[in-house]
């Protein structure tokens, strides 16, 4: 099987990481988890996206570097990853000399094949901070609906897009001041020669979710693709394009060659050939994504990899938005949940287990229903994984598991016939029926356990033999379940490891039981989800006039 390189989007080294950005990132741990488990080999790459225009002011705004700033950001990203149990085999920056090189090796190959080209390009210009602004640096009125206070390139009332010189009273949002339309010479690159390509790439089987090829096909590539403005002029955080002092590469232009980054020193680091990874058939290159960077991805990026003769993507798997309770995340409502308040509060093996039980392979929104989390987590992973447990190994804590396996009606056997399709499951991202199939393994287990009432043939000292082995048959499902689910939950896997004295990290171990090794004391592996704690994560997460204003009951409904 051909060796896996699997990226998710990289953080914007602008703000701290939240609950919506962890869709993304478990989905893609789960990926690299399941794979590793049946022996493929599988690196999990990412790094921070560093550039532009909004790392520059924050970091006047605060008197510091840029370097600080996202050195900062940087080690704060990776420490919220590491708490959820997303594991990276590198993380790395945007801002560093093996981006830059490569930057500078696709732009070679670009201009080679005369795709550069010059364009007077018009924008709004503060003439206080001496500077192009970008949409997000301006705001004034809505030229379709007349809102007040909207951004320069889309309408959050009438949902119009316009450009940012079409606003009415438009006014920088750094200082205030009346932008001035000025012109500049932008670098653009034409992609429309590769549209030919492009359209066979991107309605290749498997390449995508339908929808976006089918989303693609319809809007981009049944029409000429415009050229694709790469430059940005000084001043700007990025890296100076060489042959055209005084412009920067645009973010968007050194952001996807910072997954080729990160390769990179990783192979440095590792010993291993960048080539084998990036200009190699037997390397698989998957990117996960969200719905709203599709254009960059699909577009753009094989577009600049064709360029200059690197691998392309397998496969860009695209999810959709989160929701919570129905609604978009606010700071006002208290569901604009940053990772680290979420860890005050609540284990990350609840949101792991949510967000797998609601993945799939399409790029559907999905709805973080906290009254559901505390539903599903309980009813699902305590009453009827975990419980399986607690309900068993004390039985045999001093007897171990029997000498052999016993008759046990085929429940084994059936639950491992289910690990084919529980793995076609985790490798075509459609983590929501894994989990249906999991939990319906765990019901049968539960039926078994019901039927057999281990406690109370541990009242009649004669029946130790037939409590033994209705408690190895107990712990061998329950084994299989968390076997099938290590790779959303890898802690409690470790966990059960220790307490069964067995390695838990190999897909195949689920087809053979495990009998005549000893049980340790069964400790607690996940506690009930607490409804106050959800409360007051969401009332932490609301700004703190509102949060007082509004008590805890108002996280209840929203």
């Amino acid at each position: 099987m051909k060796r896996l390189l699997l990226t998710s989007a990289l953080p914007y080294a602008n703000g701290h990481i939240h609950i919506g950005h962890l869709v993304e990132y478990t989905q893609t741990d789960i990926f690299a988890r399941y794979w590793r488990m049946t022996g493929r080999r599988c690196v999990y790459l990412c790094a921070d996206d560093t550039h532009g225009t909004a790392i520059m002011i924050r970091a006047r705004q605060e008197g510091r570097s840029e370097a600080d700033v996202i050195a900062d950001m940087s080690a704060a990203h990776q420490r919220d990853f590491a708490a959820f149990q997303i594991r990276f085999d590198h993380y790395g920056s945007t801002n560093s000399p093996a981006n830059r090189a490569l930057c500078e090796e696709i732009w070679a190959s670009l201009r080679e094949r005369g795709r550069v080209t010059t364009k007077e390009v018009t924008q709004l210009f503060d003439p206080e901070e001496g500077m192009f602004l970008a949409d997000r640096f301006v705001k004034g009125t809505c030229p379709k609906c007349a809102a007040p206070d909207q951004y320069g390139d889309s309408c959050d009332r009438c949902g119009s897009t316009y450009a940012a010189t079409d606003l009415v009273e438009p006014r920088s949002a750094l200082t205030g001041a009346r932008p001035e339309v000025r012109s500049a010479q932008h670098l653009m690159v034409a992609i429309e020669p590769e549209r030919p390509f492009l359209t066979t790439w991107t309605q290749g089987e498997g390449r995508m979710p339908k929808e976006i090829a089918n989303y693609l096909a319809g809007h981009f590539l049944s029409e000429p693709l415009r050229d694709w403005d790469v430059s940005r002029p000084a001043p700007y955080f990025g890296f100076e394009i060489p042959d055209a002092p005084g412009n920067y590469w645009y973010v968007w232009f050194d952001a996807p060659i910072g997954y080729m980054a990160a390769s990179k020193e990783w192979c440095d680091r590792q010993g291993e050939a960048f080539d084998d990874w990036w200009r190699s058939e037997e390397t698989e290159i998957v990117h996960v994504i969200g719905k709203d960077i599709v254009y960059f991805h699909t577009l753009f990026w094989p577009a600049m990899l064709r360029s200059a003769r690197f691998t392309l993507p397998s496969r860009v798997q695209v999810h959709g938005f989160l929701t919570v309770n129905g609604e978009k995340m606010s700071k006002s409502k208290g569901t604009f949940v940053l990772a680290s308040t979420y860890l005050k509060h609540l284990d990350p093996a609840y949101l792991r287990y949510y967000y797998a039980s609601k993945l799939s392979s399409k790029v559907d929104d999905i709805d973080l229903n906290l009254e559901e989390l505390v539903n599903k987590v309980n009813a699902e992973l305590v009453n009827k994984v975990v419980n399986l447990a607690s309900r068993s190994s004390r039985f045999v804590a001093q007897a171990g598991l029997s000498a052999a396996y016993p008759d046990d009606g085929g429940l084994f056997a059936a639950a491992a016939a289910e690990a084919e399709a529980i793995g076609a499951a985790y490798a075509g991202f459609d983590y929501a029926r894994a989990t249906r199939i999991i939990v319906s393994l765990a019901d049968r287990a539960n039926e078994y356990v019901d039927r057999m009432q281990p406690w109370a043939l541990a009242k009649q000292p004669d029946k130790k033999a037939e409590v033994q082995a209705v408690c190895t048959v107990a712990l061998n499902l329950f084994r299989q379940i968390v076997i099938y689910l290590a790779p959303v939950l890898p802690k409690l896997a470790e966990d059960v490891g220790r307490l069964l004295g067995c390695p838990m990290d190999r897909w195949e171990l689920a087809k053979t039981p495990l009998v005549g090794t000893p049980v340790a004391a069964y400790e607690h592996l996940m506690k009930r989800v607490d409804p106050g704690a959800v409360e007051k994560m969401i009332a932490e997460s609301r700004p703190a006039d509102e949060a007082g204003a509004q008590g805890g009951a108002a996280a209840q409904g929203g």
